[in-house]
Order: C-alpha cells, then sequence, then structure tokens
C-alpha cells in the first residue's frame, strides 16, 4: 500500500528513523465557554508533561489544540511536535477512539491516526429530483465535503397535468422525457466521479420512479456500488436520518464483510495462508511477508515489543533482532502497526466500541491475525499456521539454534514480554 502523507511527509519516512516526537491523541473543541477551555489545556499541558513531553513541545501543542477548526462537536485531534513546532496535525468530526493518549518517544504514536484513517470510507450522496440532483463526495468522519455539485437541468415542462383532451399522451411524454434528460445528465457526473475517485458506495435518493430513472442511466461499475435510500432529501428542511442511518449500516456490514472475508482468506490451504498471534504475525512481518494484517484495537499496552531501527522492524526480543540495531520496547500493538505500515502491509481494525460511559476492555481482545503474501512452508506448525518458532529459509531462529528444534518463545499478549535486558529498569 502507498504510505499516507502526514505534515508533508510520507508517513514511512516518519517511523524508519528514530526521533524524539511528542504526540497528542485528544478530544477537539468541545463547545465549551472560553474559561473551560482554559481550564481543559492546563490539565492537557500537566498530563503532557507527567508523560515525558518535553515542555517547548507541550507549550505548541496547548498554544494550537484550541484554534477553532470549523469541526463540529464532539470531535477529536491528533497531533505530532518535536524540537517546539507542529510537524503534523489533523482533526476528525467524531468522538475519540479509545482514550486519550499522550506520549514522547523515538517514534510518534500513529495508532489514532490509522483507526481515524480507516473509518474516512469515500462515498457519494446523490439527492435526486426530477430537474437534477445534488451531489456531494464525502470522506466520513470529516467535516467538509471533497466535492458539491448541483445539477439543474431542464424545468419546462418538470410536472405532469391533467391537460385533458388529445394531447394530454403528447404533454406526458414529454414531461417524462424531461426528466430522462436530467437524469442522463445527472449519471454522465456520477460517472465521472466513479472514474476519478472510486468510492466504496453511492447512496441515492429521491422519488422511486426518479431513482429509477437514473439508475438505468448509470455505468456498470457505478451500479456496483448503489445503495438506494426511499427518502426525498433533496428538499429544503427535509429529514435525513433515514439517510444517515442507511449510511452507518451499509458501510458496516461492508467492514464486518471484509473482515470475514479476511478470516476465511488466512484459513486456507489448512492456514497456511496465514499467521495468528503475536510471535507468530511478529515472524511474518520479519520477512515482509504480510499482505494484510487484522488488528483488535482493544489490545493492552502492557505487552511491549521490540521497535527496530532498521529491517526487520520489530522483533519479540534481543534474540531475534538479527543485529538492527537496539530495539526500542513499544505497546505490542503500536510496534505491530509500526511495521505493517513499514513492510507495506494493509491495516484492517476490528471495531468493538465499548457501549457509552464504559472503558474499553482489553481482556477479549482478539489475537493478531495476518493474511499471508505467500503460504508458510509445509510443516512450519502442527496447525499449519506460521508458528511463534519460524518455518521456511528464514533464519528467524537466534544464531546457533537449531531450526529444528527451536526453544520455545513465550507470547508476550499472554505471558508479558521482558523487552529490556535482563535486570534493567523498564522505566529508566
Amino acid at each position: 500500500m502507498s504510505s499516507p502523507d502526514v505534515g508533508g511527509r510520507s508517513l514511512r519516512d516518519l517511523l524508519a528513523e528514530p526521533g524524539h516526537w511528542s504526540t497528542v491523541y485528544t478530544d477537539g473543541p468541545q463547545g465549551e465557554p472560553p474559561g473551560a477551555v482554559e481550564s481543559r489545556m492546563r490539565s492537557l499541558k500537566d498530563g503532557m508533561l507527567e508523560a515525558g513531553i518535553p515542555e517547548h513541545d507541550a507549550e505548541v501543542i496547548v498554544d494550537v489544540l484550541p484554534d477553532d477548526t470549523g469541526t463540529p462537536a464532539p470531535s477529536a485531534r491528533w497531533l505530532l511536535a518535536a524540537d517546539g513546532r507542529i510537524v503534523a496535525e489533523t482533526g476528525w468530526a467524531t468522538a475519540r477512539r479509545g482514550p486519550e493518549r499522550l506520549s514522547f518517544g523515538a517514534f510518534p504514536d500513529v495508532l489514532p491516526l490509522l483507526l481515524h484513517r480507516a473509518d474516512e470510507t469515500r462515498i457519494l450522496v446523490v439527492e435526486t429530483a426530477r430537474d437534477g440532483a445534488d451531489l456531494s463526495l464525502q470522506r466520513l468522519g470529516r467535516a467538509v465535503p471533497e466535492h458539491e455539485q448541483q445539477i439543474s437541468g431542464e424545468d419546462d415542462p418538470i410536472t405532469k397535468v391533467n391537460a385533458g383532451g388529445w394531447s394530454q399522451a403528447r404533454f406526458q411524454r414529454s414531461v417524462e422525457e424531461v426528466w430522462q434528460r436530467n437524469q442522463d445528465e445527472v449519471a454522465e457526473e456520477i460517472d465521472r466521479i466513479v472514474r476519478s475517485h472510486h468510492p466504496s458506495h453511492i447512496f441515492v435518493t429521491g422519488d422511486a420512479h426518479v431513482r429509477g430513472l437514473l439508475l438505468e442511466s448509470i455505468s456498470p461499475e457505478a451500479l456496483e456500488v448503489v445503495v438506494e435510500v426511499d427518502v426525498i432529501t433533496r428538499a429544503a428542511g427535509a429529514d435525513d436520518s433515514t439517510l444517515i442511518e442507511a449510511i452507518d449500516e451499509t458501510v458496516s456490514l461492508s467492514h464486518d464483510s471484509r473482515v470475514s472475508a479476511l478470516r476465511d482468506r488466512a484459513a486456507e490451504r489448512d492456514g497456511i495462508n496465514g499467521a495468528e498471534g503475536i510471535s507468530a504475525v511478529v515472524e511474518a512481518l520479519q520477512q515482509a511477508q504480510v499482505d494484510t494484517l487484522l488488528l483488535d484495537e482493544r489490545m493492552s499496552d502492557s505487552s511491549t515489543l521490540l521497535a527496530l531501527p532498521a529491517e526487520p522492524w520489530i522483533a519479540v526480543s534481543s534474540a531475534d533482532s538479527f543485529d538492527a540495531g537496539a530495539g526500542v520496547p513499544l505497546p505490542a500493538i503500536q510496534a505491530l502497526v509500526r511495521a505493517a505500515v513499514l513492510t507495506d502491509a494493509q491495516l484492517v481494525f476490528l471495531e468493538e466500541e465499548p457501549p457509552e460511559g464504559e472503558p474499553f476492555d482489553d481482556s477479549t481482545a482478539a489475537q493478531p491475525l495476518a493474511v499471508l503474501r505467500w503460504a508458510v512452508a509445509a510443516g512450519a506448525s502442527d496447525s499449519g499456521q506460521a508458528s511463534d518458532a519460524g518455518g521456511g529459509d528464514h533464519p528467524s531462529q537466534a544464531e546457533g539454534e537449531d531450526p529444528d528444534d527451536p526453544p520455545t518463545r513465550p507470547d508476550p499478549q499472554t505471558e508479558g514480554h521482558p523487552s529490556q535486558a535482563e535486570g534493567a529498569d523498564p522505566d529508566a
């Protein structure tokens, strides 16, 4: 996958080289009175300093954060700072995904950024009527549409009436032809947007007859992603709640279908197309073998992996770091996300939102699951999936280990991970 841009730099570049990064993920403007904003900024700065963020970074973040971005509440903000300046910042017209995150370290915490970007499904909303349509190309979670267009077609004659006499049939046909020409014009623009921007779904509202005329005219490529919503939303003051519900339901079902398809792919050929569990997934990432990585965002931050400064980018411990240099202990999910980006793997997140007001429960988080670019070697593990010990021709065992009788390594997700040297203080 192509690496997304962050502050004018590719995400891959930001994650590859260790630096000194301050990362903040917090609430955006909440519509509070000025006094409440100032109090929240003081509390946030105290939290940043407690998390180890340098004061010059904390100050520039609290200076920028209250700025009105035009994003409605609730909203979320992600900011990246270094050397007293903002390197990148972005916001979303949606509540935070999970808890506030404040960190200072060698690599940016990009997990919140990628969680939100995974939700930014591109859709096209077509509110059609007899005289044309309103088109809106949107990224879900963004406050402002990417593109909006109003198509005003012919409006004479536009309404069928009981004209009476011999001319009635001819008049009715003339009206129908105007409707069709207007929808043909709308269809041409829809097809152009589909070719240029490839929306995942096209939601079409309006009168059932007019929707039918439109769908007769659009291309098969566009028709394949159309979702009809039987509601009229183009009129002033119209209720769009039915449209919003249809969008939410469609996007959720599409995500669930994708997750199910990934699980099926990983299970093909008795599981040799997949790797499951932290150790097995780490080994696959070390070999750049992962095509798509499925992660549960509820994974606990208590278990750690090593983020390496060079290939293979990630390790369970220093024993399998392949002389890549000193590793930086990171929460397992952050290290997995970083390695996925650096090896061009797709990332898909399991979305399990807790009931409103309740904390995330990481005790039931699913194990990481990787769909592989090529199958693991036959016999790599008893189950057929990638094993924790390794397989194939890659020297994933430490120097001197017997590849046919490797030592058993603990899975850090369940047993904890001593990522620092024996006896070392993990907080030092």
